[in-house]
């Protein structure tokens, strides 16, 4: 299974953090392709900069590779593909990922029950 990490789920999978799931857990350690998406690192970026996250953005990239995950960059067929998206998360970085997630196609691993509205490429895990 290849699947896009929401950006909350890759933070929590570098931190061990107790609230990603025993079935994200699963689900990542069994992918055959992990991807991180170029929003989520925009995304991180911005809550660094309004303190709304402590992190290294240098060492969140970094990490990608050591975590033998792969990098989605943001397509125009992407940001094509948020036209037809309904309006049921304003969250742009979330639509984003959905997006990616609809176009390549991957499983979206996610913890916000709004995205998982979107498509049942979306696991709400």
């Amino acid at each position: 299974m290849r699947i896009l990490l929401d950006t909350h789920i890759y933070l929590w999978w570098l931190q061990d953090h107790p609230k990603l799931s025993a079935l994200a857990r699963d689900k990542i350690i069994s992918a055959t392709e992990v991807y991180v998406s170029s929003a989520s690192i925009w995304e991180a970026s911005i809550k660094i900069g309004i303190g709304k996250l402590e992190a290294d953005i240098a060492a969140l990239v970094a990490q990608i590779a050591e975590n033998g995950f792969l990098e989605l960059p943001v397509y125009a067929r992407h940001a094509m593909q948020l036209t037809r998206l309904p309006e049921f998360h304003r969250d742009p970085f979330d639509r984003m990922l959905v997006a990616q997630a609809m176009c390549e196609p991957l499983r979206l691993l996610t913890a916000d029950a709004q995205v998982a509205r979107y498509s049942e490429l979306v696991d709400l895990v």
